[in-house]
């Protein structure tokens, strides 16, 4: 969800700052199975949507949960939370959709109350036990400020810290949440997190053959978005300079974290279906 004085930076550093690019230059390694964790129907879509469907036009596939539903997501006070609510889940199906993902999952925590809890940490088990994803893209946690102006919205930190700590340790660990064992969801290791809208970036993915893509996905957010035309100019303006930094026409930026280090940079042998709970449906 973007609001004003806490959106993501559409040129998320300053001019002047350092790129710290790794030596390898794009990053190479893709998973089989990625699950991307969102505060807000939207988010998904001004994040890592780029990288998200070229993974899957890679052969990858994908899984989205929002946190919240986006109750609220408006500036208009007299609105029906549980109404917005609706049309934001069914924006965000639609725009799952046109990124390619398998499916989408709603939590529906409260919309501007997000807290990193037990209750939190334990849905974001469940759902990585059950789709069980080699990496999980969220919220960069850590970035309170942005580098050139704005503040991070509370629930994308939440959000972020909450992704991090049902990856490690608690999806990983047998005794965590026990109930979910004894209910078949056995522990799984996630390998990576990529964190998103992040100060201190480490990699960068090219987008340039899905970023119409991301831009098409983003205009499905219909009650959110008010001039498509000026987002589009600095959602491209963002995109080609995060390329610059690895010389593509356009990339997306990452901080990513190794969990289990290996030597092997292409995908491991995809995983079975998951079950699809009542809560869990794939995107129309």
């Amino acid at each position: 969800m973007i609001e004003a004085g806490s959106e993501p930076a559409l040129t998320p550093r300053a001019e002047g700052q350092v790129v710290h690019q790794p030596a390898a230059g794009a990053h190479a390694w893709r998973p089989a199975r990625f699950m991307v964790i969102a505060a807000h129907p939207d988010d998904a879509e001004f994040g890592p949507s780029g990288t998200a469907a070229r993974w899957i036009d890679q052969g990858s596939t994908g899984w989205l949960v929002c946190c919240t539903s986006g109750d609220q997501g408006g500036e208009d006070p007299e609105a029906d939370p549980f109404e917005l609510a609706a049309v934001r889940e069914r924006e965000q199906r639609a725009a799952a959709a046109v990124i390619g993902y398998a499916g989408v999952s709603f939590l529906h925590q409260p919309d501007g109350a997000l807290a990193n809890d037990l209750a939190l940490r334990e849905m974001l088990v469940r759902e990585i036990r059950t789709f069980r994803p080699e990496a999980v893209l969220a919220t960069d946690p850590e970035t309170l400020f942005y580098s050139d102006g704005g503040v991070n919205h509370t629930d994308h930190r939440a959000a972020g810290m909450a992704a991090v700590d049902a990856v490690y340790p608690a999806a990983r660990n047998p005794m965590a949440f026990p109930s979910l064992a004894r209910a078949g969801l056995a522990a799984h290791n996630v390998r990576r997190l990529y964190l998103f809208w992040s100060d201190r970036p480490t990699d960068w993915v090219d987008i340039s053959s899905t970023l119409e893509r991301k831009l098409e996905a983003l205009h499905e957010h219909r009650s959110q978005i008010h001039d498509a035309a000026s987002l589009d100019q600095r959602m491209r303006q963002w995109a080609h300079r995060e390329g610059a930094s690895i010389a593509v026409g356009a990339a997306e930026a990452l901080r990513v974290v190794v969990i289990d280090d290996d030597e092997d940079e292409g995908p491991s042998a995809p995983a079975a279906d998951p079950p699809r709970a009542a809560d869990r449906e794939a995107p129309a």
